[in-house]
């Protein structure tokens, strides 16, 4: 379907209103209903825009605070070329989800939407996130480079899994102190490769810097 620029304008207003909704409401009880006195349209509207209806705008709604969670980690995750800007990108990600709390949006939706849209949803926000990570290794290794060899890509899948499993207990807690002892940990090991090593790119014997 081709949208004009208002149509999409409109579509993303849906989106972001109905994802505002959501982070209050429970996904599973939340209408269709619901969702069009909320964003001021009709049923017809919502239909025309999310053809497949509750489980497509789901879905985009998954895919908007997949977006949200790498947003709100700007700009510092972009730029994790010095340690100052990983000191600081450690302080917004700590931060974020303190905020959160015991309350995951995405974690939420993704029940709602079918196996194969969180797949989907999840495989490229990690992806994301790991690639982003794995360049700032990269870029703090090019400007302090050493002798020795360091997998770039094994360690930036460790700091996402870390990060990962201390949201996990989070979210059960409503504590940070497990994401922040693994951030600890992992900056540590972050520290040591600097020292120590060069890089390579990837776990399977890219390139070595």
């Amino acid at each position: 379907m081709t949208l004009t620029t208002k149509g999409l304008a409109t579509r993303q207003r849906i989106i972001q209103s109905t994802a505002e909704y959501l982070r209050s409401n429970d996904p599973g009880s939340a209408t269709l209903d619901d969702i069009r006195v909320v964003t001021r349209t009709s049923k017809g509207q919502l239909f025309h825009y999310f053809p497949g209806g509750k489980e497509q705008l789901w879905l985009e709604v998954a895919r908007f605070e997949a977006d949200r969670v790498l947003d709100d980690q700007q700009p510092y995750l972009g730029a994790l070329d010095s340690w100052e800007s990983w000191e600081q990108w450690r302080t917004v990600l700590v931060a974020r989800y303190r905020a959160q709390g015991k309350n995951c949006p995405l974690a939420t939706l993704m029940g709602q939407v079918g196996e194969t849209g969180t797949t989907e949803v999840v495989t490229a926000l990690l992806q994301h996130w790991e690639d982003d990570v794995r360049q700032g290794i990269l870029k703090l290794h090019s400007a302090q480079p050493r002798h020795g060899g360091i997998d770039a890509a094994t360690l930036a899948a460790a700091f996402i899994a870390g990060i990962q499993g201390g949201v996990s207990v989070l979210r059960t807690t409503g504590d940070t102190a497990h994401l922040e002892a693994v951030l600890d940990v992992l900056f540590a090991a972050l520290r040591t490769s600097v020292g120590t090593a060069s890089v390579r790119q990837t776990r399977d014997g890219g390139s070595q810097v």
